[in-house]
């Protein structure tokens, strides 16, 4: 998609995430969508200064993001620890926000006829979005989210000077599990009150066709199952002969990471020797090298498991 304006306007722009719509949409792309990646916040904001600069009529460059927000319900500790790995996994998510200047807005989960919901969020995300408006003067509001219940804070925001985008999906697929066809819908009322309403499946549905730059890095790249090879055939990969230890930090769909410092190291289940790869925990010593492949990036090779004490023959 590429931006051929060549104004020099500096525009201020603010992102405002319903993060529980945000983590859907990215498990959609995840665990449904032929493509099997999650969203990237940090392509995702790449992605943002260059529809706005396009419209806008500047640079991407000039198009400076000065606040993103997240707003989300949450479990309590206590909840979150009864669920399998799950307080590890909002520390990871935590984590990449933090690393994108993301701040975090959470309210406690509210239980509902036996199930847990969100109260009060868009309430929140609303006098937030509008409060830092009036106080930093965004030129425009870019708003991840579906509800029809942000079209007054919408047009609050129209009536400050403030333009609005809308990242916005309407999909739908096959329940794997149930077999029933699930829908999500953008507010149509939403749709056609934003400044900028953008049409978030197609545009990447067009971008995955042509291999679009942009579009590539919206979502979370994986390694390659396929190994690191030159023209001959052989590998690229340098891996160094030292042997080391060190524990299992995730185990995913066919790959994993190992704690190590400084960024810990990626592996793949090919790299796994005289073990099984579904036999893996979180916790369990692994012995491997460590390598740095053609895109100089570090990550394990060679990885055997170390036998635990309840491996051991009676």
């Amino acid at each position: 998609m590429p931006v051929t304006n060549t104004g020099s306007r500096s525009v201020k722009v603010g992102v405002f995430y319903d993060g529980s719509y945000y983590t859907h949409v990215s498990n959609y792309y995840n665990y449904v969508h032929a493509h099997r990646r999650r969203i990237h916040i940090g392509g995702l904001h790449d992605f943002v200064k260059h529809m706005v600069a396009e419209r806008e009529g500047t640079r991407p460059n000039l198009c400076h993001i000065i606040d993103a927000h997240f707003f989300r319900g949450r479990f309590t500790a206590r909840e979150a620890n009864e669920k399998p790995n799950q307080l590890y996994y909002d520390r990871v998510f935590d984590d990449v926000l933090m690393y994108n200047n993301v701040q975090t807005h959470y309210l406690p989960l509210k239980d509902m006829m036996g199930r847990k919901k969100e109260k009060g969020i868009d309430v929140l995300m609303a006098l937030e979005t509008y409060e830092l408006c009036m106080l930093k003067r965004y030129d425009v509001v870019v708003l991840v989210a579906s509800d029809g219940d942000h079209v007054p804070l919408v047009r609050k925001l129209h009536a400050l000077g403030c333009k609005t985008m809308l990242l916005g999906w309407d999909f739908e697929f096959t329940d794997a599990e149930s077999g029933e066809l699930q829908y999500t819908r953008t507010s149509t009322d939403l749709w056609n009150e934003v400044s900028y309403p953008m049409q978030m499946h197609d545009l990447i549905e067009e971008g995955l066709k042509e291999d679009d730059e942009l579009i590539r890095e919206f979502f979370v790249m994986r390694e390659s199952p396929v190994r690191d090879l030159d023209e001959n055939g052989v590998s690229t990969t340098e891996v160094d002969d030292t042997r080391h230890r060190s524990t299992v930090m995730s185990v995913m769909n066919g790959y994993g990471f190992i704690r190590f410092p400084d960024n810990n190291l990626f592996f793949l289940r090919e790299d796994l020797e005289d073990a099984e790869f579904g036999d893996l925990r979180i916790g369990d010593e692994l012995e491997f090298n460590v390598a740095v492949n053609n895109r100089g990036q570090r990550v394990a090779r060679h990885i055997k498991r170390v036998p635990q004490l309840e491996d051991a023959p009676a």
